[in-house]
C-alpha cells in the first residue's frame, strides 16, 4: 500500500461496472494508476498506447466487488498517484480514514501540520486520481457538509451510506478525532 511517483510502463486498462456507472482502471499490471467515473471531468480515456487489461486490472477489480459487495473494509492494492509532493501526502493521509468515518479538510490540514493549508488539501482531495480505492469521498466540511467529488455528490452520498458514514459526531474516528 505504498504512494509513489508514476513510472513509465505499458498502461492497461479496463472498464468496471459498479453500482455509480461505468468506472474506467488504469495501472500496468502491478500498480493502479486510475479510477475514473464517467462524469469527472478528469475522466482519463484511455490514449492508442493503453491496452485492454483483461488480468493485468484483476486484483482491482476483485477488491472493488469485494468492496461494494460490503466484504471489504480496506483495499489493499498497489497504487501510484501522479501528482505533487503535498498531494502524495494528502493522499496519503486520506488513506488512514478508516471505514464508515469521515473527517474535515482543516482537521487533514493539522495532521499533516499544516494547519491553514485546507483549501490546498481540499484541492489536492479533488485531484484524487484514484477515488474509491483511496479514499477522498470520507473528507467532508468541517460543518459535517458533503462538499465536492469527482463522482458527483450522489455518487459521495451512496459511498458514504454504503459505508454506513454520513456526516456525524458518532462517526468520527478517534485517530482522526
Amino acid at each position: 500500500m505504498q504512494v509513489g511517483l508514476q513510472r513509465m510502463a505499458t498502461v492497461f486498462f479496463t472498464y468496471y461496472d459498479s453500482p455509480l456507472g461505468k468506472l474506467l482502471l488504469t495501472g500496468d499490471g502491478q500498480v493502479l494508476f486510475g479510477v475514473s467515473f464517467p462524469n469527472d471531468r478528469n475522466y482519463a480515456r484511455p490514449d492508442a498506447s493503453g491496452q485492454p487489461g483483461g488480468t493485468a486490472l484483476q486484483a482491482a477489480v476483485q477488491q472493488l466487488d469485494a468492496y461494494f459487495a460490503g466484504q471489504l473494509r480496506e483495499f489493499d492494492l498497489a497504487v501510484q498517484p501522479h501528482g505533487t509532493a503535498f498531494q502524495r501526502r494528502v493522499w496519503q493521509a486520506l488513506r488512514t480514514i478508516p471505514y464508515g468515518t469521515t473527517v474535515s479538510y482543516g482537521k487533514i490540514a493539522q495532521v499533516l501540520g499544516q494547519p491553514t493549508a485546507t483549501r490546498a488539501v481540499g484541492a489536492a482531495n479533488g485531484a484524487n486520481p484514484i477515488p474509491i480505492v483511496i479514499p477522498c469521498h470520507r473528507v467532508i466540511g468541517a460543518n459535517g457538509s458533503l462538499t465536492g467529488f469527482g463522482g458527483g455528490l450522489a455518487a459521495k452520498r451512496w459511498l458514504l451510506e454504503h459505508e454506513n458514514a454520513l456526516p456525524g459526531p458518532a462517526r468520527q474516528s478517534e485517530l482522526w478525532a
